[in-house]
């Protein structure tokens, strides 16, 4: 099987928008992380869940986890408001490299080792453009538990 054949399609926000946004998205669908799309329509980035999660947390809890507990229930409602205002661009964790592409003919071992490799949960699926023909397409995500349904099922 290729990767062409295991790609789905999957939410995809781009550096410009709204973070909190973004963040409704991962709740909403349940996502470990979510596509960041250059303006070409590329993968540029993943922005993982943990990482919204981890903005959300003040910095004095990080430091010294133990003052988390004494945060109140409307304190800790109030939270998401350290993503109001911001990008997803602003938000993406420091050094953020580029996601894990897949070529649409790598096979599922292919796949299973760039995603290893890479520890993402999901790696892009591109077909690309033959020289000189026009540019490369996105055709979806092959997501950690897409890949390990497929794999599981071989056994």
């Amino acid at each position: 099987m290729r990767a062409r054949d295991l790609a789905e399609p999957y939410p995809s926000v781009g550096v410009g928008d709204d973070a909190l946004a973004a963040a409704r998205l991962l709740a909403e669908e349940r996502l470990p992380a979510v596509l960041v799309l250059d303006s070409n329509g590329m993968p540029g980035a993943i922005l993982p869940a943990s990482q919204l999660v981890r903005l959300l947390v003040p910095n004095y809890v990080l430091e010294d986890p133990a003052l988390a507990a004494v945060i109140d229930e409307a304190h800790a409602d109030r939270l998401c408001q350290a993503l109001a205002g911001r990008t997803v661009g602003q938000v993406l964790p420091t050094g953020a490299t580029f996601p894990p592409v897949a070529d649409a003919e790598d096979t599922a071992v292919e796949v299973a080792a760039l995603m290893a490799t890479s520890r993402s949960p999901l790696v892009a699926v591109v077909e690309r453009a033959a020289k000189g023909q026009g540019r490369d397409h996105l055709l979806g995500v092959i997501t950690a538990s897409r890949l390990l349904e497929r794999l599981l099922g071989a056994v």
